[in-house]
């Protein structure tokens, strides 16, 4: 990745008590959807296409207490915006209460042109030039927009995860959207879950579905759980299971996930797999940066 300045991050440079707001604009094809993306997910308040003239207004209400957090892309996609954004931006530059950041991605001819050869789209400069032609208008056009931003990125050499990690890096005091961890019970023999993320096998476990009086009954009754805790195993097996899961999920967190699925399976998905899960909400419900949920896909299966 290759940045124009070496200063600190944008957000870095917030004035305290301002409204921060992200304005990210620069070259068709460099990235910038997948920025308002990565903006979101970090509980930004997004707007992709934002008419100039409109920009003020939605600053206005940031500044009211709209929204916690906003950011916008404008780009050349709208016909007005090379003429107007600079007075626009200079106009927010003057709000007393708002820090906006511009924040313009460009790549190298050769990257644009294959992205846009990957997609198949026109170049919005033109649909009856080529790609290469509207590249290179549109640079020449969106130099005085870019010799106002706060940050310039290269992103040629950037993949999408690598684009996500920077924009995940402009604040370190973010509000960020928790990790919504969804602990999945299920039976094997109704099929595997195709969302999970991570899967963990329990069928090793005591089996309450063999007991005549815990057949009918769920992993939700104490009857069942006391049943299964009885067993050494089952308590070393939770043990293990979140102290994995501990370890683990600060690294999802890192990475900017936003939803993981964690499947928990026993044979028919009644018993041991609901205990299990219901029990794992109860110790991951500290867990700092996470939402955590659960869901028993075949509790209510039959016991046949």
């Amino acid at each position: 990745m290759k940045r124009r300045r070496s200063a600190a991050p944008p957000t870095e440079r917030r004035v305290a008590g301002r409204q921060p707001f992200i304005i990210v604009t620069g070259l068709s094809g460099a990235g910038k959807s997948q920025a308002i993306r990565a903006l979101e997910d970090l509980g930004y308040f997004c707007v992709d296409n934002m008419p100039t003239a409109l920009i003020p207004t939605l600053a206005q209400l940031a500044m009211r207490g709209g929204f916690e957090n906003a950011a916008i892309v404008a780009d050349v996609r709208e016909q007005r915006f090379l003429s107007t954004f600079p007075a626009v931006f200079k106009k927010l530059r003057k709000m007393k209460r708002l820090n906006p950041v511009l924040i313009f991605l460009e790549s190298t001819n050769d990257s644009l042109v294959r992205r846009f050869s990957e997609t198949r789209r026109p170049h919005p400069m033109g649909r009856n030039k080529s790609v290469m032609e509207g590249i290179r208008e549109e640079r020449a056009r969106m130099a005085p927009i870019r010799a106002i931003a706060d940050e310039v990125v290269d992103t040629s050499d950037m993949t999408v995860h690598e684009l996500r990690q920077f924009f995940m890096g402009l604040s370190r005091d973010r509000v960020r959207a928790p990790l919504v961890v969804t602990l999945l019970s299920f039976g094997f023999k109704h099929g595997v879950p195709v969302d999970a993320d991570v899967m963990f096998d329990v069928r090793c476990l005591p089996n309450p579905h063999f007991v005549p009086t815990l057949r009918r009954r769920t992993g939700r009754d104490r009857a069942v759980a006391a049943f299964m805790e009885r067993e050494p195993a089952t308590r070393t097996f939770i043990e293990k299971l979140e102290e994995y899961v501990q370890f683990a999920l600060p690294y999802y967190v890192q990475e900017g996930k936003s939803y993981l699925t964690i499947a928990i399976g026993c044979t028919g998905g009644r018993h041991r797999s609901v205990m299990i899960a219901e029990r794992l909400r109860d110790r991951l419900a500290a867990v700092s940066g996470t939402r955590v949920r659960v869901k028993h896909r075949d509790i209510r299966r039959s016991t046949k």
